[in-house]
């Protein structure tokens, strides 16, 4: 369920940006320019990206190499596999942890002609941190059962 609100948040911000930007583009030709367009699309955009980070880990899709799995006995392939999530889910909640202060410090900087708060451009990284956090324990809990996409391996490294 959750993998479909993301997928139609995303199609929904994607969707937004190319209309911005179109309508952006036939006001700068009619002579009547749009100066925060590119702001909004800037934003936008950046929310798209956390978005997409997250579903690409949903679905296995970040990089991965398998060269060194590809070698090793099936146990040691578990617990390498169940060590590099560890070690992500500690990296994730470091920079989430990074991020949150980050946002709560450019909450009173005002960014371009709209005077938006820094801290809608950051936010954008808590929520995607976090849905990367939790994307990788889901996926750990499932490859310590023996199921989901680590069960064979091929992604994760």
């Amino acid at each position: 369920m959750y993998r479909k609100v993301e997928c139609g948040l995303a199609v929904a911000l994607l969707a937004a940006i190319v209309i911005l930007v179109g309508v952006a583009s036939v006001a700068r030709v009619a002579g009547s320019p749009i100066i925060w367009s590119i702001e909004i699309a800037q934003l936008l955009f950046l929310w798209l990206c956390m978005l997409a980070a997250d579903l690409a880990m949903q679905q296995g899709r970040h990089f991965g190499l398998t060269l060194l799995l590809d070698k090793l006995s099936p146990g040691r392939r578990h617990l390498l596999i169940c060590f590099n999530m560890l070690l992500l889910a500690v990296l994730l909640g470091f920079l989430l942890l990074q991020a949150w202060k980050n946002t709560m410090l450019m909450h009173s900087r005002l960014d371009g002609a709209l005077q938006i708060p820094g801290s809608y451009y950051h936010a954008a990284m808590i929520v995607g941190l976090a849905l990367m956090l939790r994307t990788t324990l889901v996926q750990f809990y499932d490859h310590l059962r023996g199921r989901g996409l680590a069960s064979d391996g091929k992604d994760l490294i």
